[in-house]
């Protein structure tokens, strides 16, 4: 039982409030480091407050203190009906109503909605209760949503508010059974930046582990990683682990994870800038709302979250061992080959090769987790997997251990070597094949594969076979913008995404310009709120793959530009750069196939859904053909994709209560 306290209105209510108050202290010494008397204080004034408004209602179920482990907080009560979920946040000393916090109570609902299994077929209604509030404006909502709007009420409307609701909510097809719905599975899938929070926070975080009933293979990835950390320590070897996974499948959260919990200096090394900034920003961010030095989170962040190429730089001169014996080389497969390191960089080998000469300076061990995307290679010089397997055939003291996809894989970009190298341990639990990103739909990895194969009918087939897909399409960029906006609904973000190549949306009044190696830019379009002009949610500046990769939103508006188009005779893909004032199509085939994948990054950035905006062109502009848009958007709908409809009428907005009879739909 998570919650502090649980039982029926009527055992609540002959409980002895000092008791209560007592309980909930008690749990709170032990987990917290708060303002104890703050709190205390607080929890009286409810306990009254709940004492006085359930008086009637004795059946009903009470929860006090629900802890939702994503969001790092905890619910002030849960009232269970028999025919709803009440989400009560109280505001004892609040003197009005604040956008924040309604925002604040309505996250807890989504969060409820999305990852407890026993919130999804009854309605579930969030309350603020500003103690001190002047009575609330006379609405009340409509129904229509699994998630119904903000309702408000002050100390003396609480009462009759749920007296209100206990007369009018309508029977449930199955009662709502208050045991079931306690012992009910919460698992929650954080995001990159919450997982990181909390595994900083407090070094380790286990529904990181198992985070969907059906993603065991999470777990038992997580588990192999730090078996591999463990053995190498144990044993004095220098060992190699490769992680493989589909975009979205928690690569990323499994690295994190090795590096922050482990007992060994560990490093997270990435050549995500983007990704760099925002995790460090953050972590830099929570630590100084945790009342933590600022100076000292910043410089551990620096240590555990570093550049790749910064990392390289400072080591590959030097005789000595590194100060980390654990690395986690993020995106393995795009490591550079060593034509490229000389031209670039002026480095004497492959990226692989440095970075395994510079572990095995360590004499006693090392591990380095190798983290493989799939189509994730957007740039040049990136040597995929096979620049591995060349460096560690010349290197026989490294111990491998992966997947057996990595073993002739028919993507060269994803085959270590052709046959299995000698000594080198096979491990399934090394391969994440669900993704955990897309919190509604397995499918959409699959769909984004089968359409950027341009393969419709197959991606058709996956849709149906899911029910449906999270991609909608529209023609309108008002429309975009108006529908993200109305479904971020609390704390959940939306953000507008294209390819740095899109260069003609300019002209429909977008940039594909952003300025990804601005670490300020960067951190204030991930983690701002609007009315925050930087922000993502703001929807003016749309991130770029640069930008995005390796990050996430809740809700992405995909902006469809012209370099990537239907081929002449609608069999595949065309890939193009703008040049001077007309397209280029694209020849080199490493080249198209970065395109493509720059697509694969966009439409994977969404956790919930993406909208993707199709020009409608200009007749008049050849650099904007409206049939090439046609094209694209009637494939996208015949693979399974649907139209955005205008917004129903009923705004979701938090409204008021009125404390009168409402319809309930």
């Amino acid at each position: 039982m998570p919650a502090w306290w649980s039982g029926r209105a009527a055992s609540f209510r002959q409980e002895d409030p000092a008791r209560l108050v007592d309980h909930l202290a008690r749990r709170l010494v032990e987990t917290h480091m708060v303002n104890h008397e703050a709190q205390i204080r607080a929890w009286r004034d409810q306990i009254d407050l709940l004492r006085a408004a359930l008086r009637t209602l004795p059946d009903w179920h009470v929860l006090l203190e629900y802890p939702l482990l994503r969001l790092g907080r905890r619910i002030d009560a849960i009232i269970l009906t028999g025919r709803a979920i009440l989400v009560v946040e109280f505001k004892t000393e609040a003197t009005g109503f604040t956008n924040a916090d309604r925002e604040q109570v309505e996250d807890y609902a989504l969060d409820l909605f999305d990852f407890h299994a026993g919130s999804r077929i009854h309605p579930i209604i969030p309350v603020l209760v500003a103690r001190h509030a002047p009575i609330p404006a006379a609405a009340l909502p409509l129904f229509w949503h699994a998630i119904a709007p903000v309702i408000d009420a002050n100390g003396a409307t609480l009462e009759p508010l749920l007296q209100t609701l206990a007369a009018q909510l309508p029977d449930p097809h199955a009662p709502l059974d208050p045991h079931a719905w306690d012992n009910a599975a919460y698992r929650p899938v954080p995001t990159i930046v919450e997982a990181a929070t909390m595994l900083y926070r407090k070094h380790g975080v286990a529904d990181l582990a198992s985070s969907r009933a059906d993603v065991t293979n999470l777990t038992r990835t997580t588990d192999a990683i730090r078996a591999a950390i463990a053995a190498a320590a144990d044993a004095r070897r220098h060992i190699i682990v490769f992680v493989t996974g589909i975009p979205g499948a928690g690569k990323t959260l499994c690295g994190l994870n090795a590096v922050f919990t482990t007992a060994h200096q560990a490093a997270f090394l990435t050549g995500n800038l983007p990704l760099v900034h925002v995790l460090r920003a953050a972590l830099a961010r929570d630590a100084r709302e945790q009342g933590r030095s600022l100076r000292d989170a910043a410089h551990k962040l620096e240590a555990a979250i570093q550049p790749l190429l910064g990392f390289l730089r400072d080591s590959q001169p030097r005789g000595d061992a590194p100060h980390e014996h654990v690395i986690v080389f993020d995106e393995a497969q795009r490591a550079w080959d060593a034509d490229f390191g000389r031209r670039k960089f002026n480095l004497p080998d492959s990226e692989a090769a440095l970075f395994l000469d510079i572990m095995r300076r360590h004499a006693d061990w090392a591990v380095i987790v190798a983290l493989v995307g799939s189509g994730q290679e957007i740039n040049t010089g990136e040597a995929g997997l096979a620049s591995w397997g060349v460096a560690l055939a010349a290197r026989p003291a490294w111990s491998i251990m992966g997947p057996a996809t990595v073993i002739g894989n028919a993507d060269p970009a994803r085959c270590l070597a052709a046959t299995r190298p000698a000594g080198m341990s096979i491990d399934p639990a090394l391969h994440l094949d669900v993704s955990v990103r897309q919190i509604r739909s397995h499918a959409a990895a699959d769909w984004v594969d089968a359409v950027l194969r341009h393969d419709a009918a197959e991606a058709a087939r996956i849709g149906r076979a899911a029910g449906g897909v999270p991609f909608r399409i529209t023609r309108s960029l008002p429309m975009l913008r108006a529908e993200l906006r109305r479904l971020s609904r609390g704390s959940r973000r939306a953000g507008l995404v294209c390819s740095a190549d899109a260069k003609r949306l300019r002209a429909d009044g977008l940039s594909a310009d952003f300025p990804h190696m601005d670490a300020d830019a960067v951190a204030n379009w991930f983690l701002n709120a609007w009315p925050d002009v930087r922000a993502s949610d703001a929807l003016e500046l749309p991130a770029t793959q640069y930008a995005c990769q390796g990050l996430e939103l809740d809700y992405v508006g995909l902006c469809w530009g012209g370099d990537l188009v239907i081929a002449p005779g609608g069999a595949a893909w065309r890939a193009r750069k703008f040049r001077g004032t007309k397209w280029q199509t694209i020849k080199r085939p490493e080249a198209i196939v970065w395109q493509i994948n720059t697509y694969r990054v966009l439409l994977s950035r969404a956790r919930y859904e993406t909208i993707l905006f199709i020009p409608p062109g200009d007749p008049a502009d050849e650099t904007r053909s409206p049939a090439a848009f046609d094209q694209v958007a009637g494939f996208l709908l015949g693979a399974g994709a649907t139209m955005l409809e205008p917004a129903p009428a009923t705004a979701a907005s938090p409204v008021p209560y009125q404390g009168a009879l409402f319809d309930i739909i």
